[in-house]
């Protein structure tokens, strides 16, 4: 595992102005390539007609079991996992390594027992401190938040997260930089919809796993995969098919994609 450099150090991204990532107010800036960042692994469940989940409260669980166990060991293999604050919200994950074994290994290793948690809010106000993105597991969390959000956020979420002031307007090469200097060289971004836009379309993602599940939501206001964006030209590599379950695994690498 290693973090990788750039070539265009001056240059960075900037993170979409709606703190629930509930709407997609792109611009065009998200070509530039932070100047340091981890190995970014996105990992996203969508049904047939590309959704990643649908309008209804409840949350919904488009992988199978054997699939959720290989997420599982995806976890188990990370630093940091990234979600957004409109995942937490609508999702409540606890975003944990769920197998005792790989738990174990990991303590082994000299590894908590579950990635640090992350995610990004410009003013944090969406964010609840019962979520159990906060309260499950024993995990780091980390909040990167704007300079006018920083103290407000340190008190209400004192003991439960380290806030880090990601400057203003916050800036994606801050947090992935700052990421790696807590040593964190593998990332795994599990969404939604506007953190997987913003990561795809500022270049930054080295593999992208999608799981296609054998359901139909059939709702055209459902949240799709990725939204607008000004994304990097040229096709993907497709480097894996494989049945998982009831559930076909579609790995992609970006022409561009850093190796491990």
């Amino acid at each position: 595992m290693r973090a990788w450099e750039s070539a265009d150090p001056g240059e960075s991204v900037v993170l979409p102005t709606d703190d629930l990532c509930t709407s997609m107010p792109w611009s065009g800036a998200y070509a530039a390539i932070p100047v340091k960042r981890p190995y970014v692994l996105m990992s996203v469940a969508m049904s047939l007609d590309g959704h990643i989940d649908d309008e209804r409260p409840q949350r919904l669980i488009l992988s199978g079991a054997e699939d959720l166990d290989r997420v599982d060991a995806e976890r188990a293999g990370v630093d940091a996992i990234l979600v957004g604050p409109g995942t937490i919200a609508a999702d409540n994950p606890r975003l944990l390594v769920r197998s005792a074994a790989r738990r174990a290994a990991r303590l082994e290793r000299g590894l908590p027992e579950s990635p640090t948690k992350v995610t990004l809010s410009r003013s944090g106000a969406g964010l609840d401190p019962t979520a159990q993105f906060f309260t499950a597991g024993e995990a780091t969390k980390l909040v990167y938040t704007a300079p006018s959000a920083v103290d407000g956020l340190r008190k209400r979420l004192a003991g439960l997260a380290t806030v880090v002031d990601a400057g203003e307007p916050l800036r994606l090469a801050a947090v992935l930089a700052d990421l790696v200097d807590r040593r964190v060289a593998r990332l795994m971004v599990e969404g939604g919809t506007a953190i997987n836009t913003l990561f795809l379309g500022a270049g930054v993602v080295d593999e992208l796993q999608v799981v296609v599940a054998p359901v139909l939501i059939g709702d055209p206001a459902a949240p799709r995969l990725a939204g607008a964006a000004a994304f990097p030209d040229g096709r993907m590599r497709l480097v894996e098919v494989r049945q998982v379950g009831d559930c076909a695994l579609l790995v992609y690498r970006p022409a561009s994609a850093q190796t491990e």
